[in-house]
């Protein structure tokens, strides 16, 4: 089986190959002989209905400063791949959620990778409060009487922004931390939408585990270990990837989500857990998949190719 497959994600010459799914999900379909074709997602239109898009073809290679060959630009209609790979990172914003209506035209004849109008409908630190008892105690606001009441009555808190990503913004609070008023200001200036207030999970010294998924099972997994005086474990902020394996309450994790993600077609997802509790379900472009591999795990990135080829198949 040859397929046609397009990339929708951040300028190609940006991407850390040697951190980055998306482009290792691209070295393999390029082994399997699958044809790549590129493009930004500034790069769609929709005339009449119809979505178009300006692509690339793109040959990769595994070797840093030197890691893509383009072919000339073509305005291709989006309809005319096979898959579709939706790797754009957030933002979580209007330009994003633009882009899963305009792919959403095109799915399920074109395969979207994940279902757009999921990844649309399961906002990261929204969706995974679809299981209470898996989480910390969670409070998503921007009332400051209710944040208040959250502090009082957990003491150590952190805050972060209801669409961030990476790390960016994550601030934990102690019982007595005169920063507090500050902070509240700053995200009210900030941020319009609400934010996510969490207790505070001591075992995040221990690191904090990137779960990967593949059509709602259990594939991988890594943990990332703050770098020391930090709070955040993500990797793009220094966080260290260790070896790891998943505890009974991980699977159980696991087990409870992959309905979920199945019925949502959220083909690859990457759940993050702290010390047995859910924290986030990552569902726009999840990483870990690289780390994963470097450590000696699965090969992640074929067993998505699989499931990929299957369903175009059925």
């Amino acid at each position: 089986m040859t397929l046609n497959v397009a990339i929708q994600t951040d300028p190609i010459e940006r991407i850390n190959i040697a951190g980055d799914s998306g482009f290792a999900l691209m070295l393999e379909a390029q082994a399997r002989g699958h044809r790549l074709s590129f493009y930004t997602p500034d790069r769609l239109a929709m005339r009449d209905g119809e979505v178009f898009a300006t692509v690339e073809p793109v040959e990769v290679r595994d070797v840093k400063g030197d890691h893509f060959t383009l072919g000339p630009r073509e305005r291709v209609r989006l309809d005319s791949f096979d898959v579709i790979l939706m790797r754009q990172d957030p933002p979580f914003d209007l330009n994003y959620i633009t882009a899963t209506h305009l792919l959403e035209r095109v799915h399920p004849k074109t395969l979207v990778v994940n279902d757009p109008a999921h990844v649309r409908n399961a906002p990261e630190k929204i969706f995974v409060t679809e299981f209470p008892d898996l989480m910390p105690p969670t409070l998503i606001t921007r009332d400051l009487d209710e944040i208040k009441a959250f502090r009082e009555e957990h003491g150590d808190i952190v805050v972060k922004p209801l669409y961030g990503h990476g790390g960016a913004s994550v601030f934990r609070l102690t019982r007595d931390d005169l920063n507090f008023g500050s902070l509240y200001d700053l995200f009210s200036t900030v941020f319009r939408e609400p934010w996510v207030v969490q207790r505070f999970l001591p075992d995040v010294r221990d690191g904090d585990k990137r779960i990967i998924l593949v059509d709602g099972v259990f594939a991988g997994a890594v943990n990332r270990v703050p770098s020391e005086g930090d709070l955040r474990s993500n990797m793009v902020r220094g966080g260290a990837a260790r070896e790891t394996d998943l505890t009974p309450r991980e699977r159980e994790i696991c087990e409870r989500l992959g309905p979920a993600l199945r019925a949502r077609g959220l083909l690859l997802t990457g759940i993050d857990v702290i010390g047995g509790f859910l924290t986030e379900i990552n569902v726009t472009a999840p990483t870990g998949i690289r780390a994963i591999r470097r450590l000696g795990g699965p090969d992640i990135a074929a067993r998505v190719w699989d499931t990929i080829e299957a369903k175009r198949k059925a």
